[in-house]
């Protein structure tokens, strides 16, 4: 009896999936199996097992070969790469409290394994033995980069600092990280902390219907009575867009913009502060003056001088413009028989109302042909037109109600809003899964991006193709409407799938190079130049059609929002570039004595001359970008890659043809599929045939 109880037990004990090979086709993570318990020891395996294949490359008797060494290393790792793709993208999205804690205690743990690595003089010996002699190991192009990509990673890495700064990095790094975790953590607090409940029906006036609706669900969902509003994009923005209470639309703003900033638990400020002191003491530990000469050393823009000037050539323009949108906005005001200056709180309200007078267009008229399920058939109908490449909606496994008819059992999801395709080319050979993820939750961070869940590799027997996600926060359906989008929801959707793009098409062997892996300013190359076929009037007409009829979107409304194009850029422009130069500012500074984030912007916006109704896009507080993400002294990305799209995409507007094939093949096989496997500014002149001038983009944004 007792030996039948323990087989019993036995077999009621829970198999950890992330220690198993996964039974879904392509291999695909089975989430629903995955308890959130099972992520610490499937880390703590994954660096036990690669601490075990790096000491065995380092340790190898013989002599270095770009094989043995360079090859071993991009092999090396799998199950750490794969538990870390499934873990930090849940954890963006679904954490819990036990995730949260596992974050905490692998964070250092982390840390010191990538120390292991980069400051392991042997492995080092063997990646500059082979870097010296590069020029005679008959490398490809994708290999020299991988190699050069290594060299400066253990370089980076503390390799040749000496044993007392490589244990100050070290601690630094825990310390980064930790406190960038913290940053995180309270900007997503701070978000979800506020909330506008109102009763009376009469602060609602000016507000669409859709958006009473959803407040209403959204407060009944909170179990709550009225109409709930929060700190969630499709919330807050069309809040200040349409309500009249201009009291409210002040409250509203204010809590937005003091996010982190409230001096409460979850300030950020002093986060900040400690965040910028290390990151300049990292710098200087390798010999840089400031963390932004540090950063921008292996970008396209080099130096932070240079991005600094492109920043500034655009600003000029663009705060003109701004001053010219708000004197409009004054007068309009004050003509509506409201006194005084113009608030910040006011530029949405009155900027739309001036929009639907000057152009007659309305962004309720637009809507009802923007459902998400018709902008992602859109994004998809470019996709097929110019790289090629198709779609197939996965029957879910577990699920009854299938996306298709296919009876294949195919990956599972992680939340039951998620969606998965297979993208296959024109062949039918198999590319990648894609993951869609639209709508807010209060464990989602705010914002959009694309995730490589699984990366791709393609050396040897190894045989992986890329899972990638799109994670965003649109408007959600209601009762009574299907999720409509407005027009920045759709250039977000077409932006992420850009980025998801550059992943799905990836031709690289190895992952350091694969896909997105490649230098921060020239990353939103793809994601931006999408964009643009989210408004050409040909792509309009065959995925905008009414939610309701079926009726593509009429010539008419195309023709003002095409007349509306560059209305209010001034305003959006100077956000953007005012909050890149905030970013550049923070980076450059040498001494971080006495320093005073709130002081500190208040004197960058002084010294810029930011107008007091424009505000950074992101302030200091809750600028996740720069303080949790990956985009410190690098959020001048996003406009120094759209000098690149803005001139990119003017190839396919001077064929006559903004679908051409040939052109859409020239970007996919020039761009998209090469990854960082060669030079950026190389891949853009071997599509465009020259370098990029930004005289594009300020005709774009009606600044030329």
């Amino acid at each position: 009896m007792l030996m039948t109880a323990c087989i019993l037990c036995a077999c009621e004990q829970h198999t950890n999936p992330l220690l198993t090979s996964s039974e879904l086709p392509y291999g695909a993570p089975p989430f629903s199996q995955i308890k959130s318990s099972d992520y610490l020891p499937a880390f703590e395996e994954g660096f036990k097992q690669h601490k075990k294949e790096i000491d065995a490359i380092a340790s190898n008797p013989e002599e270095p070969t770009f094989a043995n060494t360079i090859d071993a290393l991009e092999k090396s790792g799998q199950l750490l790469a794969r538990v870390e793709g499934i873990f930090y993208n849940i954890n963006e999205t679904d954490a819990d409290d036990v995730m949260k804690e596992t974050e905490k205690k692998i964070t250092p743990i982390a840390t010191d394994h990538s120390a292991y690595i980069t400051m392991n003089e042997q492995l080092f010996a063997r990646i500059k033995a082979l870097y010296d002699k590069k020029d005679s190991l008959q490398l490809t192009r994708e290999q020299e980069m991988v190699l050069d990509k290594y060299y400066r990673r253990f370089v980076r890495g503390g390799a040749l600092l000496n044993s007392e700064q490589k244990k100050r990095l070290i601690e630094i790094d825990k310390q980064l990280s930790l406190a960038t975790i913290q940053f995180g953590d309270n900007s997503l607090a701070e978000t979800n902390a506020f909330t506008l409940l109102i009763n009376n029906e009469a602060d609602l006036a000016g507000l669409p219907e859709d958006i009473k609706s959803a407040a209403s669900e959204r407060a009944q969902a909170a179990g709550k009575k009225g109409w709930l509003f929060t700190l969630q994009k499709p919330s807050w923005e069309p809040f200040l867009k349409y309500a009249d209470n201009r009291e409210l639309r002040k409250k509203m703003y204010l809590a937005y913009i003091h996010r982190g900033d409230n001096n409460n638990n979850n300030d950020n400020k002093e986060l900040i502060k400690k965040i910028l002191e290390l990151r300049l003491e990292k710098a200087q530990l390798f010999g840089y003056d400031n963390f932004a000469a540090y950063q921008l050393d292996d970008k396209m823009a080099k130096t932070p001088q240079a991005a600094y000037d492109m920043l500034m050539q655009i600003w000029k323009p663009a705060i003109a413009k701004a001053q010219e949108e708000r004197d409009d906005l004054q007068k309009m005001m004050n003509e509506s028989g409201i006194e005084g200056q113009l608030e910040a709180w006011d530029w949405w309200y009155y900027a739309e109302k001036l929009r639907k007078k000057r152009f007659a267009l309305d962004e309720a008229q637009l809507k009802p042909y923007f459902s998400l399920e018709n902008v992602r058939k859109g994004a998809f109908l470019v996709a097929n037109r110019l790289f090629g490449v198709s779609f197939q909606p996965l029957k879910l496994a577990g699920t009854t109600d299938a996306q298709t008819e296919s009876s294949q059992n195919v990956p599972d999801v992680y939340h039951p809003e998620v969606s998965c395709f297979e993208v296959q080319d024109s062949t039918g050979k198999h590319l990648a899964l894609y993951y869609t993820d639209y709508f807010p939750r209060s464990t989602k961070r705010a914002g959009a991006w694309m995730n490589n869940i699984v990366e791709a590799i393609h050396l040897d027997s190894m045989d992986q193709d890329p899972m990638i996600v799109n994670v965003c926060n649109f408007t959600p359906a209601t009762a009574t409407t299907p999720s409509l989008l407005n027009l920045d929801e759709t250039r977000t959707l077409f932006h992420e799938f850009g980025h998801a793009t550059h992943g799905y098409l990836t031709q690289c062997h190895y992952p350091t190079v694969s896909g997105t892996s490649v230098a921060r300013d020239f990353v939103e190359l793809p994601s931006q130049i999408m964009e643009h076929w989210a408004i050409e009037p040909c792509v309009l007409k065959q995925y905008a059609l009414h939610y309701k009829t079926g009726e593509p979107i009429p010539d008419s409304l195309i023709s003002k929002m095409q007349a509306a194009g560059t209305f209010n850029t001034g305003f959006e422009t100077t956000e953007l570039v005012a909050a890149s130069l905030l970013d550049m500012e923070f980076h450059m500074q040498d001494n971080y004595k006495d320093f005073d984030a709130v002081k500190f912007e208040k004197a960058v916006a002084d010294k810029l001359g930011l107008i007091p109704q424009i505000a950074f896009r992101y302030r200091g507080p809750y600028f996740n970008h720069i303080f949790a993400g990956g985009y410190a002294a690098g959020y001048y990305s996003y406009l120094w890659a759209e000098v690149l799209d803005a001139d990119g995409f003017e190839a396919f507007k001077e064929s006559g043809d903004v679908l051409n094939a040939s052109i859409g093949r020239s970007f996919r096989t020039n761009i998209l599929e090469k990854g960082g496997s060669d030079d950026p500014m190389t891949l853009y002149k071997n599509f465009r045939g020259s370098e990029p001038h930004p005289d594009a983009l300020l005709r774009n944004r009606g600044l030329k």
